[in-house]
């Protein structure tokens, strides 16, 4: 083998190895969040029944009845959402701005009684959600998990044809050699895992990489595209759907994202368009129509209702299913009431019913508990293969050096591999980016200071 061959292959050694060190904080992190996330029902009745829970006594109060109730015990409360309760059994609840914070109002549809608040944004789902999305810190957070996962793609996989065995048979692969010790023990434990959950671990990435907010918008604006018909005499605000959503709580769903937000007639009302159960003092329907419209529309039970923002917004009735064959997404005109878009999975392309059947096993929704096992045991194959990659590099790094364990000599078609990372750097533009300037830094400075310490072979 040439030097120019050795060097080229080291080279991609190092990158390998470099990015999963990056990678592997990333992935435990989702791992541990995602789990979380994925048992919300069974945590927010554990936590939160008090709050959630309530004795059926009656007939419930109308939407505007619990509405006043809650302007009434808080009247400095800016109200942005109602949801409606899904069964006898459960409260309503608003959100509202109530001292500059986003918070959660839990009512009594019964007796209309404030049964507590939450913070909306400062509770172990919200917290959780928005860290796996976005770390807490924004648009930085999300680019920077985009990066991780795209970069966990690339090294499941090198990952697969670095393991797989090349005429030595399945032992290691299929199955660890428990014999083993130390080293060897740590590499077969991270090259088994890493088999068995290599295609639900890409599933996982490739579905959670749709909701990023750089490749994942690029994709849903190539791919989420609906009639021009279903727009062509609403008049449209300059926003899209995807502004109802935020990082802790969905609204719409990924299909929708792109779509544009309707906008409302401040004149509907005085052009002979008003209909019974108008507000007289806002001119805007109540909040009781658009239940009604949600209800004679067959919209399941679980959906939000969002208040308009300003003259010109719009009442949004969504749901974003366990099933995504009953999503829903209506906006109604605050003056008249009049449906200006109502967006179902029928309306949805190949491609957007795809990712949003995706979405929902990514998230444990689509077949009850049997689907959080599921994507459970994948958390923990992630953690798993995440810790005991750690070891492994750990046990084979160069002596007294945190650089990159010896390479491997029985890897005569790494370029392949090579090959494959740079397609998937095209794919994923962050990652082919961050490709270059790894590549640039690497021919810099990792390789022209402390050589000999951090390759060997």
């Amino acid at each position: 083998m040439s030097k120019n061959t050795v060097s080229f292959y080291n080279l991609a050694w190092r990158w390998h190895f470099y990015a999963g060190l990056f990678v592997i904080p990333f992935m435990i992190m989702l791992a541990v969040t995602g789990s979380i996330y994925l048992f919300k029902p069974q945590l927010d009745n554990l936590l939160y029944s008090d709050l959630m829970r309530v004795r059926p006594a009656g007939q419930a109060l109308s939407a505007d009845q619990q509405l006043d109730k809650v302007r009434q015990t808080y009247p400095q409360a800016a109200v942005s959402q109602y949801l409606p309760p899904v069964d006898a059994e459960h409260s309503a609840q608003f959100v509202v701005s109530l001292d500059g914070r986003k918070t959660n109002l839990f009512l009594d549809p019964y007796s209309g009684q404030v049964l507590g608040t939450q913070d909306a944004q400062n509770n172990l789902q919200a917290i959780s959600r928005a860290l796996h999305g976005t770390l807490l810190i924004g648009t930085v957070g999300d680019r920077l998990i985009e990066l991780a996962a795209g970069w966990a793609i690339v090294l499941v996989v090198s990952g697969l044809y670095l393991w797989w065995p090349r005429g030595q048979g399945m032992r290691g692969v299929f199955w660890p050699r428990l014999a083993n010790r130390g080293r060897l023990f740590w590499r077969e434990l991270h090259a088994v895992t890493g088999f068995w959950g290599s295609l639900v671990l890409l599933f996982m990435l490739l579905t959670g990489m749709t909701w990023t907010g750089f490749w994942g918008e690029q994709f849903s604006d190539v791919w989420n595209r609906f009639p021009a018909a279903m727009w062509n005499e609403v008049p449209k605000s300059d926003q899209q759907a995807r502004s109802l959503n935020t990082a802790a709580d969905q609204t719409v769903a990924w299909a929708v994202e792109n779509t544009p937000l309707p906008a409302s007639d401040p004149h509907a009302a005085h052009k002979g368009h008003g209909v019974t159960g108008m507000a007289a003092t806002s001119g805007q329907v109540s909040l009781q129509q658009v239940v009604e419209t949600a209800t004679k529309r067959g919209v399941v039970p679980g959906y939000s209702i969002t208040l308009p923002a300003d003259e010109t917004g719009v009442y949004s009735i969504a749901v974003f299913a366990d099933d995504p064959r009953n999503d829903a997404t209506l906006h109604l005109d605050q003056y008249s009431g009049k449906v200006l878009a109502d967006i179902r999975w029928q309306d949805y392309g190949v491609v957007a019913k795809s990712v949003e059947m995706g979405v929902v096993l990514h998230e444990g929704k689509f077949f009850g508990l049997a689907n959080q096992l599921l994507m459970f045991g994948v958390c923990l194959l992630i953690l798993l293969s995440s810790v005991s990659g750690l070891v492994m590099w750990w046990k084979r790094r160069p002596q007294g050096s945190l650089g990159v364990p010896p390479l491997r000599h029985d890897l005569p078609l790494w370029k392949t591999a090579v090959v494959i990372m740079i397609g998937l750097g095209i794919a994923f533009p962050l990652v082919g980016l961050s490709l270059l300037a790894i590549w640039a830094l690497d021919w810099a400075v990792l390789s022209r200071i402390g050589h000999g310490k951090v390759v060997a072979g």
